[in-house]
């Protein structure tokens, strides 16, 4: 076995893990509980994969030390998180869009001749 080969193999993973853990996912899964936010579903080593780092703001590039713009949420907590922002904010675009644009039709129109026979 070359020995020369198995230290190169374990310094690149040691250097590996130190990129991980200056990553924010790695100092917000030290810095949090395994727990997610919102449906407070609990997590070990095992399931871990499914537990993400949701920003509060939405901007993936502000990462403060602190981690005041981090959450953990579970993969189905962070995916219905940012449904709602989507929607939130298309919806937002939409009606100021509907506010300006006057009805064209009137679907009751004929209504009051139903109801009289």
């Amino acid at each position: 076995m070359d020995t020369s080969k198995l230290d190169r193999i374990v310094a690149e993973a040691r250097r590996s893990a130190a990129q991980r853990d200056a990553g924010y996912r790695e100092r917000a899964l030290k810095m949090y509980p395994w727990i997610c936010g919102r449906c407070a579903r609990e997590f070990t080593r095992a399931n871990l994969q499914e537990l993400t780092v949701h920003h509060r703001n939405h901007d993936h590039d502000f990462n403060p030390e602190d981690g005041s713009n981090w959450e953990l949420l579970c993969v189905y907590c962070h995916d219905n998180e940012h449904s709602r922002y989507i929607d939130h904010v298309e919806g937002s675009a939409s009606n100021a869009e509907s506010a300006t644009v006057a009805a064209t039709s009137n679907p009751f129109a004929g209504l009051r001749d139903l109801l009289k026979r």
